[in-house]
């Protein structure tokens, strides 16, 4: 049996890897949250790896309050770097598999192609910065069998993402403003979720590999919010707006999309397209 520790079990993510676990029952999947394990406690984290015989970490906890992290920076690094640069420690010593979900906040979101792993990173805020640190400290600290998976847009039938915060304006607004000058791909939690633990068998890395993923396509959020209000007949009417008239504290990425290649070279993975996914999810969304 492999023990599979699961960190940020009730993100989205955490949320679909507990709802696929059935389908891999060669897996024993320990799902933990920030009240029964602290990530920021070494201790703690050890204690656990070593009492339950732990084979591999799926590493989905993260600070993602971006604007949030800009008055909260100490906190921001300790789940997403310094915890991280804990999880890489623990598998080299113990040969562990590591699995560390990080993020298209890494880069500027300037680019006008699709990102590949080898691009320079360049962070914009705390957050991606703090997500960028985590993944340095993976790559120091090398631990073999272990990957960093980019992602970007997650959006699942549980948490809060776009698609629920659409379908709830949806139903009380007769109108909407949504940005158009944001370009990205939608990356469907559950498509994720079963991508990871195909992958998890698989890993056969000596040195620390960085992949991207995220659902096949490029869309505007404003081509995302029409596509769930099509799925959904929801006659909302959606308008465009530059990102400038929806100023925030930290400045959103303008480009997001994620080359996979990669990926799916490396472990003959299928990435769905984005509307494809979208459809099943959406609809089972209740608001």
């Amino acid at each position: 049996m492999n023990n599979i520790l699961v960190t940020g079990s009730e993100g989205q993510l955490g949320s679909e890897l507990r709802t696929i676990a059935l389908d891999f029952p060669d897996y024993n999947l320990l799902f933990t949250n920030r009240i029964n394990l602290d990530i920021t406690d070494h201790k703690a984290v050890k204690h656990f790896i070593e009492s339950n015989k732990i084979n591999a970490i799926i590493n989905c906890a993260a600070y993602t309050a971006v604007d949030k992290a800009e008055s909260e920076p100490a906190l921001a690094d300790a789940i997403n770097h310094l915890a991280v640069a804990n999880f890489a420690k623990l598998s080299k010593e113990n040969n562990i598999k590591l699995i560390h979900i990080s993020s298209d906040y890494v880069f500027d979101g300037n680019s006008q192609k699709p990102y590949i792993e080898t691009d320079t990173p360049n962070p914009q805020s705390v957050y991606g910065q703090t997500k960028l640190d985590g993944e340095l400290a993976i790559q120091k600290i090398n631990p073999a069998n272990s990957i960093i998976i980019r992602t970007a847009w997650l959006y699942s039938k549980f948490g809060n993402n776009f698609v629920k915060k659409m379908l709830r304006l949806g139903k009380t607004r007769r109108e909407i403003s949504v940005v158009s000058d944001q370009i990205g791909t939608p990356t469907n939690a559950a498509d994720l979720a079963l991508a990871i633990l195909k992958i998890l068998p698989r890993l056969e890395n000596t040195s620390v590999e960085l992949f991207h993923y995220s659902n096949e396509g490029v869309c505007s959020w404003y081509d995302f919010a029409l596509e769930i209000f099509k799925i959904r007949a929801i006659k909302t009417v959606v308008n465009t707006v530059k990102t400038s008239e929806f100023p925030t504290l930290v400045k959103r990425p303008t480009y997001s999309v994620l080359d996979k290649a990669k990926i799916k070279t490396f472990f003959d993975l299928s990435v769905p397209f984005w509307k494809d996914s979208l459809i099943f999810t959406s609809k089972t969304i209740e608001i």
